[in-house]
């Protein structure tokens, strides 16, 4: 089966991912037309850690829009206090099969500004 050229880049990423985690978690970020989703997943046990994403009830009301840069810098501060609280501080970026731009550059720094080191 041929995979298509976004497929191929998310193996690729995820590739490099897990050489460089080192043991660490990672935080996985997925963007929708409308939304966006960040989880940290202990790729070791298998389980996800922490999550956040636009549809939580405390910021659905908070923003305007899921779907711009402040939504996704604010779900990017609320991942990383909920991973902080489950006691990862250290994480590798999982950017999948999206450029660091726009929305998946500002949620990793709101990642950064909330206190999560990668």
């Amino acid at each position: 089966m041929t995979k298509n050229k976004t497929e191929r880049r998310a193996a690729r990423v995820r590739r490099a991912i897990r050489t460089a985690a080192n043991g660490r978690s990672r935080l996985s970020v997925f963007r929708s037309s409308k939304h966006i989703y960040a989880q940290v997943i202990d790729d070791a046990g298998g389980r996800t850690l922490a999550a956040a994403s636009t549809l939580d009830k405390d910021l659905r009301t908070k923003l305007k829009t899921g779907a711009d840069s402040e939504a996704a810098a604010e779900v990017g501060k609320l991942v990383a206090e909920r991973a902080i609280a489950a006691g990862v501080k250290d994480v590798v970026f999982d950017r999948g099969r999206y450029l660091f731009h726009g929305r998946v550059k500002a949620l990793a720094d709101g990642a950064r500004e909330g206190g999560l080191n990668f």
